[in-house]
């Protein structure tokens, strides 16, 4: 089998309400799609981290690497990884990466699609469910306590045990009471994330998060700049809620930083971002040689295979559709919660299938 074309599909589309947390304003989301045809019919798709206003460039970037994938056996994704990322030429982290994600994810599901296995069984098989966690809890315009309550209501009515919302976008002593709010409206037996998107100087993090410990906060995410790994590691030293990050690292040689330097007691890789299924997997093992979670950030449709497939995994982030319109058309077969669990689909590869119908009107390249 060789493989005979590569391809980027992006699509974008106007969310509900534009939301925020601690950083930014999102006012669109969307879809970066990697497609790898071969000479035997067989497509793999692949699901590639946001490149949101730099469209062009991707794609360019994509272009580059066809002189790596193009003729290749798709069986072959650690040598093809490998020709693929060459930081002196093409940089160690962004979009250049986030590219080699896509693809590699595409080969993987490619992969799985050509012997008739879901790819958590092809990496290992651990275990047939995970359990999820809700992510959610934004600013949004017009948004106060009443409304915060009611959506995490509503993501505990769903099934999930666990739910996760922002902070890190008001006055400390306001977050500090959105999450007493929290905590109150879903009760001590739901686990409570917080995410602040980077929004601290460390000294603030660690401010924040002592006045959140009566609270009992499940973990506390990305408080600093991920470059500050010395940062995370006073925030670290200095609360007893666990801090989780990762969702901005990049490669093995990145949370090889936030292992060694025990910046972090959860390591939240994400597989569109860092480098795909092949790099994901290194850092698992990584982890787990340092009796350290993996609770991946982003795409529940790839990531539930890569923590079911491994011992460490904790939990999959899961989004719902309250501020995206798209969020149950994406996919003709959406994950469901179920029990405050998800499984991944018994089909081969990654079990996704694009609802192409519903994308179509929303392509951009």
């Amino acid at each position: 089998m060789k493989i005979t074309d590569l391809r980027m599909e992006t699509y974008r589309w106007d969310r509900t309400v534009p939301i925020r947390n601690g950083m930014y304003v999102y006012p669109t989301s969307g879809l970066n799609v990697v497609k790898v045809e071969t000479d035997e019919g067989i497509t793999g798709i692949g699901l590639a981290g946001g490149v949101q206003g730099a469209e062009e460039i991707g794609s360019v970037i994509l272009d580059h690497f066809k002189q790596f994938v193009m003729g290749q056996d798709p069986f072959d994704t650690e040598r093809i990884w490998d020709a693929m990322w060459q930081p002196k030429l093409v940089g160690r982290r962004g979009i250049t990466t986030r590219v080699i994600s896509g693809i590699d994810i595409a080969l993987w599901d490619l992969k799985g699609r050509a012997v008739g296995k879901p790819v958590y069984k092809l990496l290992g098989g651990f275990a047939e469910k995970v359990p999820v966690y809700i992510a959610g809890g934004y600013y949004e315009e017009g948004k106060g306590l009443k409304e915060l309550a009611e959506e995490m209501e509503e993501s505990v009515e769903m099934g999930a045990n666990a739910i996760k919302m922002k902070i890190g976008g008001a006055p400390i002593n306001e977050d500090v009471e959105r999450v007493r709010v929290v905590r109150e409206t879903v009760g001590p037996d739901v686990k409570v994330m917080v995410d602040a998107n980077c929004a601290y100087r460390h000294y603030e993090a660690i401010e924040i998060a002592r006045k959140m410990e009566p609270y009992d906060v499940f973990w506390f995410e990305e408080p600093v700049n991920p470059d500050d790994y010395k940062g995370h590691q006073l925030i670290s030293q200095s609360t007893t809620i666990p801090i989780a990050t990762g969702e901005n690292e990049y490669t093995r040689y990145g949370f090889r930083e936030l292992i060694e330097g025990r910046c972090c007691d959860i390591l939240q890789p994400d597989g569109l971002i860092m480098g795909g299924v092949t790099e994901f997997m290194k850092v698992a093992a990584m982890a787990q040689s340092h009796d350290l979670h993996v609770a991946p950030h982003g795409k529940q449709e790839i990531h539930v295979h890569l923590v079911c497939a491994i011992p460490n995994g904790l939990t999959v982030e899961y989004y719902r559709g309250s501020t995206d319109p798209m969020w149950d058309k994406t996919f003709l077969e959406p994950l469901e919660v179920k029990d405050g669990f998800v499984s991944p689909p018994d089909r081969p590869g990654f079990g996704i299938d694009l609802n192409e119908e519903a994308l179509a009107p929303h392509r951009v390249r």
